[in-house]
């Protein structure tokens, strides 16, 4: 045990020098002074501190072989300090060269279909949504928008930043009253009522999950909106297509279609709207061009815990697998930042909330996402992954009545319209 000791003191110098390891036996490697304090409760978490697995610990903490003393700020800062490499590139596919690129890439693509069929994204949404609204409710705003919010202030709150964002994707889709609009992925329903209150659309939502449906129809009908918002429990692939929508939003959807369904997802979509109208892709997206998910083993500890399911692709590939099917991207702005301290913002509420949280759901599940919550921060801030809304059309193939020469959708030809006014 010696030797490995003696590379984790230096990797702790070299890169964590705010970090302490208590040992089983009782000796402390590291600061003397610590901001952040490991306790092992048995030997095998020291090889993943050694080898930089920092979601390897993740694990050791949520299953009880670590316990973590500092605050959650203090222990993402030194969990970045310990990661050896480019987290974005360490499960980069090999290059074109490699006579196993087309096997590898055909496994993938086999493993992405068999666990994105329709059952199984119902049971990975219903495993990551339906925990526990109450639990959700403690660190979310009070319209529960699970999403990347909008800081147009500075100096506004977490509810108001979520407010901003609702507004400013009705905003890019030119949300006009008696619109038919369609919320993939509806969530708690924010969107969707969002949409029908200040837009006068009519509005349908789509969730896997009962816990969200269930909520968003008492939204409804507290609200009175019986007859202008609808939310089903369906899977965007039984979506029936006789009647187009005019507008669509997908907001923190396309992370969970999985890479093989994704050119289908961009085409069913692509079919549900009218012709010369407009959809709104809001998603995280990988900050390497190749990898499917982050190294240093948090891309497994997310899927394990938080996500299982879920799956990256780099904005180029966004943006080439929406074309393919038949979408013109009109307007893309990255919000990476915005998405680092809408996570900061729920990771603070969840602490503030622990011993609720603790009585609501597991310690186990509340570590988890006291983790998850603090290191995609960390991960947004670092670049490693980012979030962008693609504003796309549909052509319409002719000239738009109304619109401006050469244009064949609803799009504007200036962004002006996103912004006047607010």
């Amino acid at each position: 045990m010696k030797p490995l000791a003696r590379t984790i003191e230096a990797k702790i110098a070299a890169q964590a020098p705010g970090l302490a390891v208590l040992l089983p036996g009782g000796q402390s490697l590291g600061a003397t002074d610590p901001r952040v304090r490991i306790e092992l409760a048995d030997w095998a978490p020291l090889a993943h501190l050694a080898a930089g697995r920092i979601g390897d610990l993740a694990q050791d903490w949520v299953e009880g072989r670590i316990e973590l003393h500092g605050t959650m700020r203090d222990i993402t800062a030194v969990a970045a300090g310990l990661v050896d490499g480019d987290p974005t590139a360490a499960y980069a596919a090999p290059g074109p060269a490699s006579p196993l690129a087309w096997w590898r890439s055909l496994l993938h693509h086999s493993r992405s279909s068999a666990r994105h069929t329709p059952d199984a994204d119902a049971r990975q949404v219903q495993f990551h949504y339906d925990v526990s609204d109450d639990f959700f409710a403690l660190w979310l705003d009070p319209r529960r928008v699970y999403s990347c919010a909008y800081w147009r202030d500075g100096a506004a709150t977490l509810a108001e930043a979520q407010t901003a964002k609702l507004d400013h994707i009705c905003r890019k889709l030119l949300l006009r009253e008696g619109e038919r609009f369609l919320d993939v992925g509806a969530g708690w329903g924010a969107l969707l009522l969002w949409a029908a209150e200040q837009y006068g659309v009519r509005a349908t939502g789509i969730t896997l999950s009962k816990n969200q449906q269930a909520h968003v129809q008492r939204q409804i009908d507290a609200r009175g909106l019986t007859g202008r918002a609808r939310i089903e429990l369906l899977d965007y692939r039984e979506l029936p297509e006789q009647e187009p929508f005019d507008k669509i939003a997908s907001i923190g959807m396309f992370e969970h279609v999985g890479h093989a369904q994704l050119s289908a997802y961009f085409a069913k979509l692509c079919r549900l709207l009218a012709p010369g109208g407009l959809l709104m892709n809001h998603g995280i997206t990988a900050g390497g061009t190749r990898n499917t998910q982050l190294g240093a083993g948090i891309g497994e500890f997310i899927e394990r815990y938080i996500f299982p399911g879920g799956e990256l692709l780099h904005l180029s590939r966004v943006l080439a697998t929406m074309a393919e099917a038949g979408w013109e991207a009109v307007d893309v702005e990255n919000l990476r930042p915005h998405y680092a301290r809408t996570l900061w913002a729920w990771s603070d509420a969840l602490e503030a909330h622990l011993p609720e949280a603790r009585r609501l759901t597991t310690e186990a599940v509340v570590r988890a996402y006291r983790l998850y919550l603090s290191s995609s921060a960390m991960a947004f801030e670092r670049g490693w992954i980012s979030l962008h809304q693609v504003l796309a059309a549909k052509p319409s193939g002719e000239f738009m009545a109304g619109a401006m020469p050469g244009a064949q959708s609803a799009y504007p030809f200036t962004r002006d319209y996103i912004y006047r006014g607010s």
